[in-house]
């Protein structure tokens, strides 16, 4: 039992370790994009800023967060394969009766608030 917690401990101080190198590794490609920022251009910059992502993204995928979070995101690819997408004509005919409700419920809300303005005029005696 102590030495199942002890590999815990070891994992979770390891992926400690390799989260904030990834950290370190952001800021210094941060760091670096805004030093080169006069003398190279944008290309060179935005290189940079990717490599520096994409390393620690690398870095993420190692401990066990990012191993968990990588499968939460092919299996949410799966998924998404799996939805039937509707057709050009059930989106247009499903575009199309909400706009004819939004328009029928903002005349009946429009002479309900008129109603109601009419009515307090009536009763606080400012017209009517």
């Amino acid at each position: 039992m102590d030495s199942h917690n002890n590999e815990q401990t070891a994992g979770s101080a390891r992926d400690t370790a390799i989260i904030i190198a990834a950290v370190a590794v952001l800021i210094g490609g941060l760091a670096a994009f805004y030093t080169v920022a006069a003398t190279q251009p944008a290309v060179v910059k935005a290189i940079l800023i990717l490599v520096s992502v994409g390393a620690a993204l690398g870095l993420l995928y190692l401990t066990a967060m990012g191993r968990s979070l990588w499968g939460y995101v092919t299996g949410a690819r799966v998924e998404l394969r799996k939805v039937v997408w509707p057709t050009r004509q059930e989106a247009v005919q499903a575009t199309l009766m909400i706009a004819v409700v939004v328009l029928i419920m903002s005349l009946l809300l429009w002479g309900l608030d008129s109603l109601l303005f009419w009515a307090v005029g009536l009763l606080t005696g400012r017209g009517g």
